[in-house]
């Protein structure tokens, strides 16, 4: 089988590209071994602003209207919400953290996505702000679970899915690109972090990130808003939230932990005293494909431009992926600039 590309994983990051490539009139096929991934477990947040200096996601002005679109699109497809739009509340934690708020509000560079910052003595019920906080436009949830189903369903119907163990030794490069019965013009790697153990993209510079998230059934008047006090909460309905997420740079793997479990009670009781008494419905954990700068891997390999990656999204996949798609598939198909190329990493970690 003659194919254009050849694409590994069937995480967000994999099936958006494939999505992507499929509209421009690509011949796909995925390849994914099945098993749960890092964009199931996610939360899918999105959020423009982020950290304690409440700082605007790189390229948020363009990559934000893109995604919304996109998951608009792909809901009236697949005829199923996917992207949950919900204002955030911002709890300080400190004095500092107020004074770097009250410094966004009057740039106006910044006017789209924060709204107002309310004082400690208008507090919300069953809500523990002593710093006040601030209200956050332009934010949201992608149901990543549910949009992966629907894309895995119809790449199926398409017959262009497999599902297998992707062993690299089958990949031959010489004399034609091919792997088993597939001879396709360029392989494209979306593994996650499974791209650590990659033979030819594995010098890239990751920061792998564990994390783990609990779903939660509660009895609390809570608003009906996401709430981001250092972890996050986020309401699915008047009596299940997700909370997240923990931060782990050590214990690189999918299990759930008695700690990560307590961190995150714990958190969470500093904020509303009324959820102490939630109960445990699911805790899962997977493994982030972060970077070390904070931007992820595009582009292709520097001795066999037949293979690529598309990769290293960390926490911000949700945000981005849908424009990147279209930024890849544009270099793929026209040769155009690419944001993001590993070409930055060529001189300082591939070694050859």
């Amino acid at each position: 089988m003659t194919i254009d590309y050849l694409i590994i994983g069937q995480g967000l990051a994999g099936s958006l590209l494939a999505w992507e490539l499929i509209q421009r009139g690509c011949k796909v096929v995925i390849v994914d071994n099945g098993r749960e991934n890092a964009s199931q477990v996610a939360a899918g947040l999105i959020n423009p602003v982020t950290g304690m200096r409440f700082v605007k996601s790189v390229e948020v002005d363009n990559l934000l209207p893109t995604a919304k679109l996109y998951y608009t699109q792909l809901a009236a497809v697949f005829q199923q919400t996917f992207y949950i739009e919900k204002p955030m509340l911002r709890l300080f934690r400190s004095d500092k953290e107020l004074t770097h708020g009250l410094k966004r509000l009057n740039d106006a560079d910044y006017n789209d996505y924060l709204g107002t910052i309310t004082s400690p003595d208008h507090a919300i019920k069953n809500l523990i702000a002593p710093f006040g906080f601030l209200e956050q436009k332009q934010t949201g949830y992608l149901q990543t679970r549910p949009l992966l189903s629907c894309l895995k369903a119809f790449f199926i119907a398409k017959g262009i899915y497999r599902q297998a163990e992707i062993n690299y030794q089958d990949i031959q490069l010489q004399s034609a690109l091919r792997w088993q019965d597939i001879s396709p013009k360029q392989i494209i790697f979306c593994e996650g972090h499974h791209a650590t153990h990659n033979p030819w993209f594995s010098w890239l510079p990751f920061q792998l990130v564990k994390g783990e998230i609990l779903t939660l059934e509660h009895q609390s008047q809570l608003p009906d808003k996401i709430l981001n006090f250092g972890d996050w909460l986020i309401p699915l309905n008047n009596r299940h939230i997700r909370v997240g997420a923990t931060f782990d740079r050590e214990n690189l793997n999918t299990l759930p932990t008695e700690r990560g479990k307590a961190e995150l009670l714990n958190t969470l009781k500093s904020v509303s005293a009324d959820l102490a008494q939630a109960t445990l419905l699911y805790h899962q954990a997977n493994i982030r494909p972060c970077t070390l700068d904070k931007q992820p891997f595009i582009g292709h390999h520097p001795k066999h431009p037949q293979l690529a990656v598309f990769n290293g999204f960390g926490a911000k996949g949700s945000l981005q992926i849908p424009g990147f798609c279209q930024y890849f598939a544009d270099t793929l198909l026209n040769d155009s600039p690419l944001t993001a190329n590993i070409q930055r990493h060529y001189a300082t970690h591939f070694t050859g």
